[in-house]
């Protein structure tokens, strides 16, 4: 199964909560979970099915997919990774999924969602390290360097989006000038640094099974 193409605020709506996938809109009143704050469909409004055990834990995984905008086999791989690194095996997929060089770029307001963070990334304005990097995969490490590489044109679009992006806090584990447009890895992320609610536990326990 591909890449989902369709509307993103109706898996916002899906979920019940913001997943922040359409930008500035989901910081505004027309926020499709403010407008309309149950599932999409015909009978979106009606009663709610309480879910199976098996059907939370798949919704959790589905939501934090759809944030970080990997599938299925990128997500597995994930953690698979985790499980087999020293630590809590769900803290380590979380902070894999936030090293991620298009969430950086999401996270350093460069880019308004992650998924033209995405597109930032794969159009090669990004180095790090002084190396021009268009893998959105790509994972970042402590110390380092996150830059813009690129001619006039893409930075003015860059420079728009730090400004709508303003007024979005840069995770205390990332270190940003916008002035410069230039990055710095300052340590690992952790579950802390992450501010949307995830129940990672959920997610191990349906993989374990």
């Amino acid at each position: 199964m591909g890449r989902y193409t369709g509307a993103v605020c109706r898996l916002c709506r899906r979920h019940g909560e913001k997943l922040f996938l359409k930008g500035t809109k989901c910081q505004t009143e027309k926020c499709a979970v403010n407008k309309r704050a149950y599932p999409p469909g015909q009978h979106g409004e009606g009663k709610r099915k309480k879910l199976s055990n098996y059907g939370v834990q798949l919704k959790e995984k589905q939501k934090v997919k759809r944030i970080y905008g990997v599938l299925e086999r990128q997500f597995r791989k994930y953690f698979e990774v985790a499980s087999k690194t020293k630590g809590v095996t769900g803290k380590v997929l979380l902070q894999l999924l936030e090293r991620r060089l298009d969430n950086v770029v999401f996270r350093m307001g460069m880019g308004i969602s992650r998924s033209q963070a995405r597109q930032i990334v794969r159009h090669n304005l990004i180095a790090v390290n002084s190396r021009r990097v268009n893998i959105p995969s790509y994972l970042v490490d402590k110390d380092d360097v996150i830059e813009i590489k690129s001619k006039d044109k893409p930075k003015i679009k860059i420079k728009d989006n730090l400004e709508l992006s303003k007024d979005r806090t840069v995770p205390s584990w990332l270190e940003f000038s916008a002035t410069e447009m230039k990055g710095k890895v300052l340590r690992l992320p952790e579950k802390t640094d992450i501010q949307q609610p995830i129940q990672e536990q959920l997610i191990v326990e349906l993989y374990s099974k």
